[in-house]
């Protein structure tokens, strides 16, 4: 079976709200799972420029599917290999919370393959 690489990433930047309320971070980082395949997300890499913990949320279909805190002035990397199967259609998107007042930007790269 052919597999296909695909990415979410850039730089974006952010304002905090509240830690309890996470808000998409860029409309570009949506992902829809093709019709007739299976996704796997590969890993993780993030970094935050701001002086404050945030935290980046995967959802999926709307709902939390994993949280990555990430601390102040800090990067991250974090294999997910095998973890689970986004099925047919499933939406990710990426949404970040961040202490209000709290601004700054995540460098974000999201490594896919779709199976």
């Amino acid at each position: 079976m052919e597999s296909i690489p695909k990415f979410l990433s850039g730089v974006f930047a952010f304002s905090g709200t509240g830690l309890d309320g996470p808000a998409p971070l860029d409309g570009s980082l949506t992902y829809v799972v093709p019709p007739d395949r299976r996704s796997q997300l590969v890993y993780l890499r993030a970094g935050n420029s701001s002086d404050a913990l945030i935290c980046l949320t995967l959802m999926r279909d709307g709902r939390s599917m994993r949280l990555f805190p990430i601390g102040a002035r800090s990067a991250m990397h974090v294999p997910l290999t095998v973890t689970e199967d986004l099925q047919p259609e499933t939406k990710l998107q990426v949404h970040v919370s961040a202490p209000s007042g709290v601004s700054g930007h995540v460098v974000l790269d999201i490594g896919l393959v779709e199976i």
